[in-house]
C-alpha cells in the first residue's frame, strides 16, 4: 500500500499517512459507513521475511487488535475493527486529535511535575484495566502515549501486548520492545509481569520530567547495560515524583510499588493531599 487512494473491505478510505512508527503506519481514513474520520495502522511486512515470519508478523498484529478490544478505559485507545489488505492485518482505531509525548517532549521540552502527575495518574489507571484482563503492554513508552488536545493521555500501540494464557508470538531469544524503557527481568529474558509495565511507566515519566529517559546511554548495548547494573541518575525536576520514580526503578521487579500504591500516591499529588508512599 504506497498510495492512500484505496479502500480496505470497501469501508474505509485511506486520505492521509499520519505517521510512521515500529513496523507499523498510520493513516487518517474515512469510515464510509458510519460517516466518521478514523485511524487505521497498517502491519508493514518487509520484503525479505520468509512465509512463516510474515505469518508470525500477521498473527502478532491480530493480537494486537484482540488485545486492546478487550480494554475498556479512558487512557486506552478504542479498537474498532481489523480488516486484512493484501495479506496485511490493518487495525481500525479511533483517531485522536493532540500530539504523542515523544513529540511533545521534542517540540516543548520536558513536562513540569504536576502535569507528569496527571498524565501518569491516567495511564497507571488504563494498566490496571489491562492487567486485571490478562494484558500486559510491554512497551511503555513516550511514543506510545498520546496527548489528546482536552489534556487527556491515551495509552496506544499494544503491537506486542501479550494475552495472560496465549503462546508467545516472539521469537526466542530477541528482544522485542525499546531498551531505554525495558525492565531488567525482560532484558534478561526472565519472566515478567504487571512489574515490567511499571517500570515502563516510571521510565517514561523519569523522560517526562528530566527531558531523557533515565538509562539511556550512545548505543542500544550501552542501554540495556546500564538498565541491568547502573542506577539511574537522581532526578532533579522532578519534585514530589522523585520518590515514586526512585521506586519504581529498582532493579527487583518484587521490590517495586504496585499499580495500586502508585495511582494512590499520584492521585495525592494531583489533588494536594502528598500521601506518603508505603514502606
Amino acid at each position: 500500500m504506497t498510495a492512500p487512494a484505496r479502500t480496505l473491505a470497501g469501508r474505509y478510505r485511506l486520505v492521509r499517512r499520519l505517521g510512521k512508527g515500529g513496523m507499523g503506519v498510520v493513516w487518517l481514513a474515512r469510515d464510509d459507513v458510519l460517516g466518521r474520520d478514523v485511524a487505521v495502522k497498517e502491519l508493514l511486512l518487509p520484503d525479505h521475511l520468509s512465509p512463516g515470519q510474515r505469518d508470525h508478523a500477521a498473527r502478532r498484529a491480530m493480537r494486537e487488535a484482540r488485545a486492546a478490544a478487550l480494554l475498556q478505559h479512558k487512557s486506552i485507545i478504542t479498537v474498532h475493527d481489523v480488516v486484512a489488505e493484501e495479506g496485511r492485518p490493518c487495525i481500525v482505531m479511533d483517531l485522536l486529535p493532540g500530539r504523542s509525548l515523544d513529540t511533545v517532549l521534542s517540540d516543548d521540552g520536558p513536562l513540569p511535575p504536576d502535569r507528569v502527575a496527571r498524565i501518569g495518574l491516567e495511564i497507571v489507571g488504563a494498566l490496571r484495566t489491562a492487567h486485571a484482563q490478562g494484558v500486559l503492554h510491554r512497551d511503555v513508552k513516550p511514543a506510545n502515549i498520546f496527548l489528546r488536545e482536552d489534556g487527556v493521555a491515551v495509552l496506544t500501540d499494544f503491537g506486542i501486548a501479550t494475552l495472560e494464557g496465549e503462546a508467545t508470538l516472539t521469537q526466542q531469544g530477541s528482544l522485542i520492545g525499546s531498551p531505554a524503557y525495558m525492565a531488567p527481568e525482560r532484558v534478561q529474558h526472565d519472566p515478567s509481569g504487571p512489574a515490567s509495565d511499571l517500570w515502563s511507566l516510571g521510565a517514561t515519566l523519569y523522560a517526562l520530567t528530566e527531558g531523557r529517559p533515565p538509562f539511556a546511554r550512545g548505543t542500544m548495548m550501552g542501554t540495556l547495560a546500564a538498565v541491568l547494573a547502573e542506577e539511574p541518575d537522581p532526578p532533579r525536576a522532578a519534585g514530589a515524583l522523585g520518590p515514586l520514580l526512585r521506586r519504581l526503578l529498582v532493579k527487583d521487579p518484587e521490590a517495586r510499588l504496585s499499580a495500586e500504591a502508585v495511582e494512590t500516591y499520584l492521585r495525592s499529588l494531583v489533588t494536594g493531599e502528598r500521601a506518603a508512599l508505603p514502606p
